[in-house]
């Protein structure tokens, strides 16, 4: 996290019921029985009241770009007991660089911190599938998952919360199961091919409803021979596509360490991830 430009801090794990409420939708929090202040009445169930209070004593000294994580304990009563989460959460507010003179000033956004998050996990590849979170803008809000199963959340702050904390302008923020982030395992080194690589493009229109998170799932679990990349690179509506559709490009790469590939193999490869997205009420586009 530190060198993605994020600093540690360490916050109290007692917080303000106010906090649980708003941010995590947490009604009936883990009150304590005889707490130190009147602000600090419950336990936290999540990382994200203790940042935003960082966040907001940094910007009543004047600093206008802020990144910040925690490591830390989220406790949860399950099943009459109480539980202890070791979780990992940060946040990101202002420019997404600091000023200079080479590069056009920008404020950072969900996808400048979703990339932070999926370097935190690299070289395994995490998906993101749209959720409603309490806490974030309805239409930028996400689940974090790690071979099919949710492991954290991120968003942008909800507009709401912007403003009654007082914040100028909106956040984006993450928070992750620690035990997934530390379940890594040895990285399997692959061969360079000598070859380059063979691109085909796929466009077809969907229905709105349709996530393109769900056709690239779809897409890698086919497991077409030869295939090393997908990816999408276009997103249209408009003239020439129905109403309440939209049209995606995918970008295929396909490759072999050892030979060229014949036209006959790569068709093939691309047949069988044309049938993976037919399933899924994709038509083809031509």
């Amino acid at each position: 996290m530190v060198l993605r430009d994020y600093q540690e801090t360490i916050n109290y794990a007692f917080v303000e019921a106010a906090w649980e409420r708003d941010l995590c939708g947490n009604a009936a929090p883990i009150a304590l029985k005889n707490p130190i202040a009147s602000q600090m009445s419950v336990m936290r169930s999540s990382l994200l009241g203790g940042l935003l209070g960082a966040l907001r004593t940094n910007l009543a000294r004047k600093q206008p770009r802020v990144r910040l994580f925690e490591i830390g304990g989220c406790f949860a009563s399950e099943a009459g007991s109480y539980v202890q989460h070791e979780r990992l959460a940060g946040l990101a507010y202002g420019a997404v660089q600091s000023e200079q003179w080479g590069t056009a000033a920008r404020n950072v956004d969900f996808y400048d911190v979703k990339g932070d998050v999926e370097a935190l996990f690299a070289p395994r590849s995490l998906s993101f599938e749209a959720a409603v979170h309490s806490a974030s803008h309805p239409g930028r809000s996400a689940r974090i998952l790690l071979d099919g199963k949710a492991i954290g959340w991120m968003g942008e702050l909800h507009p709401q919360w912007q403003q009654q904390y007082d914040l100028p302008q909106s956040l984006v923020w993450f928070e992750v199961e620690m035990s997934a982030l530390l379940a890594t395992s040895v990285p399997v080194v692959d061969e360079v091919s000598k070859l380059p690589p063979v691109r085909r493009d796929l466009a077809v229109v969907v229905d709105e409803s349709v996530t393109v998170q769900s056709l690239l799932t779809a897409l890698h679990a086919e497991k077409a021979p030869f295939v090393v990349e997908i990816g999408v690179f276009d997103v249209y509506r408009g003239k020439g596509v129905a109403d309440g559709k939209k049209s995606l490009a995918f970008r295929v790469l396909l490759q072999d360490t050892q030979k060229t590939l014949t036209e006959n193999e790569i068709d093939n490869s691309i047949t069988r991830l044309v049938t993976a997205l037919q399933q899924h009420g994709a038509q083809m586009r031509v």
